[in-house]
């Protein structure tokens, strides 16, 4: 395989870890608010990436820290969190899906051109059209629209954010190595959140169901899915790897119908064949 075709593989991978997200919160014990979960998640996974690196010895060694693309780094993933999970409470899950994952590869490509005259291909144009294309029936295949401004905001901060999320690792990531670099943007980012969890409600952490959702979602979702991400992004463009992360909301449709029993009408169905359409397309073109 070449070195691209091994980088869209890991991002590829770091989607479908990402997308078990939804299943996983489903299974949430009740009093787990979505403020906390998002909290939590970033915490913990920033713990754990921090204490891997740390245990194989990756925080110690040279180069250079660039600050401004560091603090950018880690001030989006907070910030994703956050806007993520209020754009979902204001306009649903719809709305706030579509609008949040679906701007994120455009947002992206936007950026890219601005700030490195990078102009997209063919290829990505083809490509992100049909997977936003497949978002946008995915999102909208069930349930009642709602359409609230603030909640489009938020929804569009999310998809910003972590465009600026993408480029600023892109630009840390020649300087630092993945593991480290990812340990520290998010062990940054999780000392923002860390406050919120002194005003939650904790307690359903203190059942099995509630900690194995915690674990699952901060050590699967946030540390190993991110380490693959950084390892995957270091090989290939910051708009193509943000487009490969479209692979999440198609894995988490697949697992909602195959595992919550979830109902989607033809065009959430086309929606999916249309997302999958591009992410091949993607990853043959490289």
């Amino acid at each position: 395989m070449s070195n691209s075709q091994v980088g869209t593989a890991l991002v590829l991978l770091a989607a479908v870890l990402w997308g078990t997200t939804g299943t996983t919160q489903a299974l949430a014990p009740v009093g787990a608010t979505p403020l906390a979960v998002g909290a939590l998640r970033l915490i913990v996974g920033g713990a754990f990436l921090l204490l891997l690196a740390w245990g194989r010895g990756r925080l110690r060694g040279g180069g250079r820290w660039p600050v401004w693309p560091t603090f950018l780094a880690a001030i989006s993933i907070a910030v994703y969190q956050l806007c993520f999970f209020a754009a979902v409470s204001l306009s649903g899950v719809a709305v706030g899906t579509l609008v949040a994952v679906g701007s994120s590869p455009i947002l992206a490509g936007i950026l890219a051109l601005l700030i490195w005259r990078q102009r997209p291909s063919p290829h990505w144009l083809l490509a992100t059209g049909l997977a936003v294309s497949g978002v946008a029936l995915l999102a909208s295949g069930g349930g009642d629209v709602v359409v609230h401004p603030v909640g489009l905001l938020l929804a569009l901060a999310t998809g910003l954010s972590y465009a600026v999320y993408v480029l600023s690792s892109k630009t840390l990531l020649l300087y630092q190595p993945p593991d480290r670099a990812t340990a520290v943007v998010f062990g940054l980012g999780a000392l923002c959140l860390t406050p919120i969890l002194f005003q939650s409600d904790l307690t359903w952490l203190a059942q099995p169901a509630g900690l194995l959702v915690a674990l699952h979602l901060g050590v699967m979702t946030i540390g190993l899915a991110y380490l693959l991400f950084a390892q995957g992004l270091a090989r290939v463009p910051a708009a193509t790897a943000v487009t490969l992360s479209l692979a999440e909301p198609l894995t988490a449709a697949l697992l909602g119908i195959f595992f919550l029993g979830e109902w989607l009408p033809p065009a959430g169905l086309l929606g999916i064949a249309l997302l999958l359409a591009g992410l091949l397309w993607l990853a043959r073109s490289g």
